[in-house]
């Protein structure tokens, strides 16, 4: 499934500043960055709910917040870009 996770992190005090890095590299792990903090993951719901229980660790919920986006199996039809910055299919052929 594909999944869209966005967050936001108070990043006024040094340990905000690790917990955003932090965040970001758990999400890195599993999907591809398409804005500054929101990332396109494709992932099984194990996987899925292991990362939503990793990240819920790291946030603070007094100060920072995520939010998931359910895309389902038709996810390309309901993704649509414009701009720079152009994100690859993760689904699609992969040419190395």
């Amino acid at each position: 499934m594909m999944v869209l996770i966005t967050y936001d992190v108070n990043t006024e005090t040094k340990e905000g500043r690790r917990r955003l890095r932090k965040i970001a590299k758990c999400c890195v792990n599993k999907g591809q960055r398409v804005q500054n903090s929101v990332f396109e993951c494709l992932v099984d719901p194990a996987q899925f709910a292991e990362l939503k229980h990793k990240l819920e660790g790291i946030a603070n919920p007094e100060t920072d917040s995520l939010r998931y986006y359910f895309l389902g199996r038709n996810w390309k039809d309901r993704v649509e870009h414009f701009g720079a910055k152009q994100a690859y299919d993760p689904e699609g052929t992969l040419i190395m």
